[in-house]
């Protein structure tokens, strides 16, 4: 079987990384294809924006990571036909300082993921660049940064970039861009125009043609422990992340 593994990355907060990475394995995910959504952020909006309480979750991503419980164990169903979660909670906070002193600490996460079962894996990363994310990375077979249309978008990113290379030269030497995507898009300002203008500039075919936009269903279906396709199927947040998988999957199979 092939699998594919997606890390949604960017140390920036705010800037709909979650919301991409829940509706994006949301809408991949069928009965025949199964997704599994890793949750890496010990905020855990992944797990909660599912409607699962992530302080009552006996086992999760932190217990997987360090080989205390086997990943089947962990794993959770969603309200969605062939979608899976392997929630988080604040419990995983403690992982950034205990990797740490572990041997091959980058490679946790690569290790726990094995074997595959899921055809698409999708990290929710943490916003930041510490041992969290460098084991998405050292895991993932690709990466997609979702990049918030605002003043300061591009800020930030040198760095994520540079972090990605460096791992790239050690650690995961097949790590591949899947591409940018443009969140919280506005038409009505020039700011969004000029965004997306600088990134097609910087990032040429590696930005995808969908760009999700500014829309207040997108924002509220999290609150509800929905998607937004069982929160309003019918929304310009809907149809966006529903044309954005369909890019993503031409990208992964192409």
């Amino acid at each position: 079987m092939k699998q594919t593994i997606i890390a949604v990355i960017n140390q920036k907060g705010g800037v709909g990384k979650t919301t991409t990475a829940v509706n994006l394995a949301a809408q991949l995910a069928s009965e025949k294809s199964p997704v599994l959504l890793v949750d890496l952020d010990p905020q855990g909006n992944a797990t909660s924006g599912l409607g699962l309480a992530k302080d009552s979750i006996q086992t999760t991503s932190y217990d997987v990571l360090f080989g205390r419980n086997p990943l089947d164990q962990a794993v959770q169903p969603t309200n969605r036909e062939g979608f899976f979660i392997l929630p988080a909670n604040a419990n995983l906070a403690a992982a950034e300082v205990e990797l740490v002193s572990q041997t091959n600490r980058e490679f946790a996460l690569q290790q726990a993921l094995q074997p595959g079962t899921f055809p698409y894996v999708i990290i929710d990363c943490p916003p930041a660049l510490g041992l969290l994310t460098i084991n998405a990375l050292v895991a993932a077979h690709t990466i997609l940064i979702p990049v918030q249309s605002e003043y300061y978008a591009l800020e930030g990113l040198g760095q994520l970039l540079a972090t990605i290379q460096k791992v790239r030269q050690g650690l995961n030497p097949s790590l591949d861009l899947l591409g940018v995507v443009l969140t919280m898009y506005d038409k009505r300002t020039s700011l969004s125009e000029q965004v997306e203008q600088e990134l097609r500039e910087h990032f040429g075919d590696k930005l995808f043609k969908t760009v999700i936009p500014r829309n207040v269903r997108l924002a509220e279906a999290p609150s509800f422990g929905k998607t937004i396709f069982e929160h309003d199927r019918w929304s310009k947040g809907a149809r966006a992340y529903k044309q954005f998988a369909k890019e993503v999957e031409k990208r992964v199979n192409g």
